[in-house]
Protein backbone atom coordinates (compact mmCIF):
# COMPACT_ATOMS: atom_id res chain seq x y z
CA UNK A 1 0.00 0.00 0.00
CA UNK A 2 1.30 3.50 -0.69
CA UNK A 3 2.30 5.27 2.20
CA UNK A 4 0.15 7.93 3.40
CA UNK A 5 0.11 11.42 2.05
CA UNK A 6 1.50 14.05 4.95
CA UNK A 7 -1.68 16.54 5.52
CA UNK A 8 0.01 19.81 5.64
CA UNK A 9 -2.14 23.12 6.82
CA UNK A 10 -0.76 26.41 6.54
CA UNK A 11 -2.55 28.62 9.32
CA UNK A 12 -1.45 32.05 11.45
CA UNK A 13 -1.57 32.55 14.99
CA UNK A 14 -5.31 33.82 15.86
CA UNK A 15 -4.21 37.75 16.80
CA UNK A 16 -6.28 40.63 15.73
CA UNK A 17 -5.24 42.62 12.80
CA UNK A 18 -2.97 40.14 11.52
CA UNK A 19 -5.83 36.98 11.08
CA UNK A 20 -8.55 37.11 8.53
CA UNK A 21 -8.17 40.95 7.76
CA UNK A 22 -10.20 40.78 4.39
CA UNK A 23 -13.37 40.05 7.60
CA UNK A 24 -12.26 42.84 10.07
CA UNK A 25 -14.91 45.35 7.49
CA UNK A 26 -17.70 42.97 8.99
CA UNK A 27 -16.68 41.03 12.12
CA UNK A 28 -14.36 43.73 13.59
CA UNK A 29 -10.44 42.54 13.87
CA UNK A 30 -11.40 40.39 17.02
CA UNK A 31 -13.89 38.95 15.66
CA UNK A 32 -12.31 37.75 12.50
CA UNK A 33 -9.56 36.45 14.32
CA UNK A 34 -11.58 34.39 16.33
CA UNK A 35 -13.56 32.77 12.92
CA UNK A 36 -10.05 32.03 12.32
CA UNK A 37 -9.58 30.68 15.42
CA UNK A 38 -12.25 28.61 15.40
CA UNK A 39 -11.52 27.85 11.73
CA UNK A 40 -8.07 26.19 12.08
CA UNK A 41 -9.11 24.47 14.84
CA UNK A 42 -12.03 22.45 13.49
CA UNK A 43 -9.43 21.92 9.83
CA UNK A 44 -6.84 20.28 12.68
CA UNK A 45 -9.68 18.44 13.89
CA UNK A 46 -10.66 17.02 10.36
CA UNK A 47 -7.32 16.54 9.01
CA UNK A 48 -6.32 14.52 12.22
CA UNK A 49 -9.25 12.31 11.97
CA UNK A 50 -8.34 11.43 8.40
CA UNK A 51 -5.55 9.38 10.23
CA UNK A 52 -2.39 10.50 8.44
CA UNK A 53 0.41 12.95 9.31
CA UNK A 54 -0.47 16.53 9.95
CA UNK A 55 1.25 18.60 10.16
CA UNK A 56 1.02 22.90 10.76
CA UNK A 57 3.23 25.37 9.14
CA UNK A 58 2.87 28.50 11.45
CA UNK A 59 2.94 32.04 11.55
CA UNK A 60 2.39 34.92 13.78
CA UNK A 61 3.54 33.15 16.92
CA UNK A 62 5.93 31.20 18.65
CA UNK A 63 6.03 27.28 18.09
CA UNK A 64 4.88 27.19 22.18
CA UNK A 65 2.15 29.29 21.53
CA UNK A 66 0.98 27.11 18.59
CA UNK A 67 1.52 23.89 20.66
CA UNK A 68 -0.28 25.28 23.37
CA UNK A 69 -3.38 26.04 21.40
CA UNK A 70 -3.27 23.27 18.79
CA UNK A 71 -2.19 20.78 21.28
CA UNK A 72 0.12 17.25 20.84
CA UNK A 73 -1.35 15.65 17.83
CA UNK A 74 0.19 17.72 15.03
CA UNK A 75 4.17 18.53 13.92
CA UNK A 76 4.53 22.53 13.93
CA UNK A 77 7.27 24.24 11.23
CA UNK A 78 7.64 27.14 11.16
CA UNK A 79 6.18 29.18 7.56
CA UNK A 80 9.92 30.49 5.80
CA UNK A 81 9.89 34.56 5.01
CA UNK A 82 8.69 35.73 1.68
CA UNK A 83 5.18 34.92 -0.12
CA UNK A 84 3.11 32.11 -0.69
CA UNK A 85 5.13 30.41 -3.47
CA UNK A 86 7.74 30.34 -1.46
CA UNK A 87 6.22 28.63 1.76
CA UNK A 88 4.67 26.02 -0.43
CA UNK A 89 8.24 25.29 -2.13
CA UNK A 90 9.49 25.20 1.12
CA UNK A 91 7.01 22.60 2.56
CA UNK A 92 6.78 20.74 -0.47
CA UNK A 93 8.75 17.08 -0.17
CA UNK A 94 9.44 14.18 -2.60
CA UNK A 95 6.83 11.67 -1.11
CA UNK A 96 2.98 12.44 -1.55
CA UNK A 97 1.63 15.50 0.53
CA UNK A 98 -1.44 17.78 0.60
CA UNK A 99 -1.71 21.00 1.27
CA UNK A 100 -4.81 22.94 2.99
CA UNK A 101 -5.64 26.51 4.13
CA UNK A 102 -7.98 26.94 7.23
CA UNK A 103 -11.04 28.75 5.38
CA UNK A 104 -12.86 26.22 3.65
CA UNK A 105 -15.70 25.75 6.15
CA UNK A 106 -17.07 22.68 4.32
CA UNK A 107 -14.31 20.57 4.15
CA UNK A 108 -15.17 17.53 6.13
CA UNK A 109 -13.48 14.21 6.98
CA UNK A 110 -14.51 12.42 3.53
CA UNK A 111 -13.06 15.23 1.11
CA UNK A 112 -9.84 14.98 2.51
CA UNK A 113 -10.30 11.30 2.40
CA UNK A 114 -10.87 11.40 -1.01
CA UNK A 115 -7.73 13.35 -1.72
CA UNK A 116 -5.73 10.90 -0.16
CA UNK A 117 -7.18 7.86 -2.05
CA UNK A 118 -6.46 9.73 -5.19
CA UNK A 119 -2.93 10.60 -4.65
CA UNK A 120 -2.37 6.55 -4.81
CA UNK A 121 -3.22 6.30 -8.64
CA UNK A 122 -2.92 10.03 -9.99
CA UNK A 123 0.07 12.61 -9.51
CA UNK A 124 -2.18 15.42 -8.78
CA UNK A 125 -5.21 16.20 -6.66
CA UNK A 126 -6.38 19.51 -6.51
CA UNK A 127 -10.08 20.35 -4.70
CA UNK A 128 -11.61 23.45 -6.54
CA UNK A 129 -13.02 26.76 -5.03
CA UNK A 130 -15.82 28.50 -6.10
CA UNK A 131 -13.82 31.28 -6.66
CA UNK A 132 -11.58 30.07 -9.43
CA UNK A 133 -8.38 28.87 -7.09
CA UNK A 134 -8.65 25.92 -5.27
CA UNK A 135 -8.72 24.99 -1.29
CA UNK A 136 -6.45 22.28 -1.46
CA UNK A 137 -3.42 20.59 -3.98
CA UNK A 138 -1.52 17.51 -3.22
CA UNK A 139 1.03 16.00 -5.00
CA UNK A 140 2.81 13.06 -5.34
CA UNK A 141 6.49 14.41 -5.16
CA UNK A 142 7.47 17.85 -4.88
CA UNK A 143 6.26 20.05 -8.39
CA UNK A 144 7.58 23.98 -7.85
CA UNK A 145 6.66 24.33 -11.33
CA UNK A 146 3.01 24.15 -10.35
CA UNK A 147 3.74 26.46 -7.56
CA UNK A 148 5.77 29.19 -9.11
CA UNK A 149 4.64 32.47 -11.21
CA UNK A 150 0.87 31.47 -10.44
CA UNK A 151 -1.19 35.00 -9.97
CA UNK A 152 -2.46 34.26 -6.60
CA UNK A 153 -5.61 35.73 -5.06
CA UNK A 154 -7.02 35.55 -8.84
CA UNK A 155 -9.99 33.74 -10.57
CA UNK A 156 -6.79 32.19 -12.63
CA UNK A 157 -5.12 29.89 -10.33
CA UNK A 158 -6.96 26.74 -10.60
CA UNK A 159 -7.21 27.45 -14.83
CA UNK A 160 -3.66 28.06 -15.08
CA UNK A 161 -2.56 25.00 -12.32
CA UNK A 162 -4.01 22.49 -14.85
CA UNK A 163 -2.83 24.05 -18.01
CA UNK A 164 1.14 23.51 -16.29
CA UNK A 165 -0.65 20.17 -15.39
CA UNK A 166 -1.55 19.24 -18.83
CA UNK A 167 1.84 20.79 -20.12
CA UNK A 168 3.75 18.57 -17.98
CA UNK A 169 1.93 15.21 -18.69
CA UNK A 170 0.75 14.78 -15.14
CA UNK A 171 -2.62 12.66 -14.36
CA UNK A 172 -5.21 14.68 -12.27
CA UNK A 173 -7.80 13.96 -9.94
CA UNK A 174 -10.60 16.56 -9.18
CA UNK A 175 -12.54 16.75 -5.86
CA UNK A 176 -15.88 18.40 -5.39
CA UNK A 177 -15.88 22.79 -5.64
CA UNK A 178 -16.17 24.23 -2.26
CA UNK A 179 -15.99 27.85 -1.64
CA UNK A 180 -13.44 29.67 0.62
CA UNK A 181 -14.32 32.24 3.55
CA UNK A 182 -12.60 35.17 2.85
CA UNK A 183 -14.12 38.07 2.27
CA UNK A 184 -17.51 39.63 3.92
CA UNK A 185 -20.08 38.90 1.62
CA UNK A 186 -19.08 35.00 2.26
CA UNK A 187 -20.55 35.28 5.78
CA UNK A 188 -23.83 35.05 4.30
CA UNK A 189 -23.37 31.32 3.61
CA UNK A 190 -22.26 29.92 6.83
CA UNK A 191 -24.63 32.43 9.05
CA UNK A 192 -23.28 30.11 12.18
CA UNK A 193 -20.05 31.36 11.92
CA UNK A 194 -20.67 35.09 12.77
CA UNK A 195 -21.14 33.65 16.40
CA UNK A 196 -18.69 33.57 18.88
CA UNK A 197 -17.58 29.84 19.93
CA UNK A 198 -16.27 27.05 17.90
CA UNK A 199 -17.90 25.93 14.68
CA UNK A 200 -20.00 22.49 13.86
Amino acid sequence: MTALPDLVLFAKYPVPGYAKTRLVPALGAAGAADLHRRLAERTVDILLQAGAPVEVRFAGAEEAAFRQWLGDGVRLIAQVEGGLTERLIDAARDHPHIFFGADTPDLDVGVVASAMAALQNHDIVIGPAEDGGYYLIGMRQARPQLLTDIPWSTDAVLRETLRRCDALGLGVALLPTLADCDRPEDLARWPQLEAPGRCA
